[in-house]
């Protein structure tokens, strides 16, 4: 018997008309729902999201995958034979970072230089997992400080905008750092955790694109009040000529070509390494945690758990029925919440009185400030230097 599945949030919330174009409706498959502005159902009810996980395999495991990895590691070796590191990584101290750095290392073989940026949210729990992590694999560890002040200022800023994804000023930091530090230490792999096992369903009507730096940059200057020093920016010529045609850089997701599971990784993670959990994905930053389990089902009624669930049920490592025990979990322990509500309101020198203010305006899109999305869109279906290029990010 299939159990039924509502969420009230997105059904009762004050802005569901303009959020939410279609009469609420949920996967039948999986707990994904019309929230998803752009979700789509088949004459079985079961929505797009679904068949993005098995489409995946179909496509990507032409030859096979155990066989794919090797050969890309074994081309890897052989191009940065002598050198000190054969690629970078990003440690976020979450699982799936933290599981690939231990993969990389003790399976494969590699020699893998740790990045990790500091934003200032990092939690203890997520300084200390890192550590640990570095130590015991015996890796070189890179830590670079963002600017307090100029971070700040930018997060203050997508707060104010009132768009749904806050943490865009993190997340571009992120890859653009990444970028400049294989590019300083002369190294031509990026390893990524992302995987299509946990991460298959991420719907654009959620959040978006991180990495549009005219995007960031508008919303800054409507906003913000200091200049973007020090901050690196990550630009549409870096993006997509620079760093992968003229400096030769692709990024490899060493997880897709195995039988990753999230539970088995963190246990192996919490033997090997005394690794600690948050509670949830991506809560690691005290930033991202607030951001995903109270402004976004606030004031979007958007809730991230149900593509984080629904990716696992798609891809075979959780039921349908656990998915809705896990999701009607409380979000937040309310003495949690006042408390990280307080510390998000004084840590980015917000008044109560503005930060109710935000929290009860109407929600905006990124597409009422400046982006190159369309010219994006434009490039990825009509030019083959767009293809060109996304091949050669990832080819070995």
């Amino acid at each position: 018997m299939k159990i039924p599945f509502k969420d009230l949030n997105v059904i009762n919330h004050p802005y569901t008309t303009l959020l939410h174009k279609q009469p609420y409706r949920v996967c039948s498959k999986t707990i994904m729902d019309t929230s998803d502005i752009d979700i789509q159902f088949d004459k079985d009810g079961v929505s797009n999201h679904y068949y993005l996980y098995q489409d995946f395999k179909k496509e990507w495991y032409t030859k096979d995958p155990q066989e794919i990895l090797m050969d890309s590691v074994k081309k890897i070796k052989e191009k940065r034979k002598n050198k000190e590191y054969d690629c970078i990584l990003g440690i976020s101290g979450g699982i799936d970072s933290s599981f690939l750095a231990h993969y990389a290392t003790k399976i494969l073989g590699l020699k893998v230089l740790l990045l990790h940026v500091d934003t200032g949210w990092n939690s203890e729990i997520a300084v200390q997992n890192i550590r640990n992590l570095a130590k015991k694999l015996n890796l070189s560890l890179h830590t670079y400080v963002l600017d307090w002040e100029v971070i700040k200022d930018l997060q203050r800023s997508f707060f104010f905008s009132s768009v749904a994804n806050l943490d865009i000023p993190q997340d571009h930091a992120f890859t653009a750092c990444m970028y400049n530090e294989a590019n300083k230490n002369k190294i031509n792999y990026i390893l990524s955790g992302g995987n299509m096992t946990t991460e298959s369903i991420l719907p654009n009507s959620y959040g978006y694109d991180s990495n549009d730096s005219i995007h960031l940059i508008d919303v800054h200057k409507k906003f913000g009040l200091k200049k973007l020093k020090d901050y690196p920016v990550f630009t549409l010529y870096k993006r997509f000529f620079y760093y992968p045609l003229i400096k030769s850089i692709k990024t490899f997701r060493p997880l897709d070509y195995i039988e990753y599971n999230k539970n088995d990784a963190q246990s192996l993670l919490m033997k090997e390494y005394g690794w600690r959990s948050y509670g949830q994905k991506h809560h690691e930053s005290r930033f991202t945690k607030f951001f995903q389990n109270h402004y976004l089902p606030k004031k979007f009624g958007f809730d991230k758990r149900k593509a984080h669930l629904s990716s696992l049920i798609s891809s075979g490592q959780l039921t349908r029925k656990n998915a809705i025990k896990e999701f009607n979990k409380p979000l937040y322990d309310l003495n949690d919440l006042d408390l990280d509500r307080e510390y998000f309101i004084k840590k980015l020198d917000l008044t109560q009185n503005k930060y109710d203010e935000v929290m009860n305006m109407k929600p905006k899109f990124y597409y009422d400030y400046k982006s190159y999305h369309k010219l994006y869109n434009f490039l990825r279906k009509n030019s083959k230097w767009f293809t060109y290029i996304k091949k050669s990010l990832n080819k070995m």
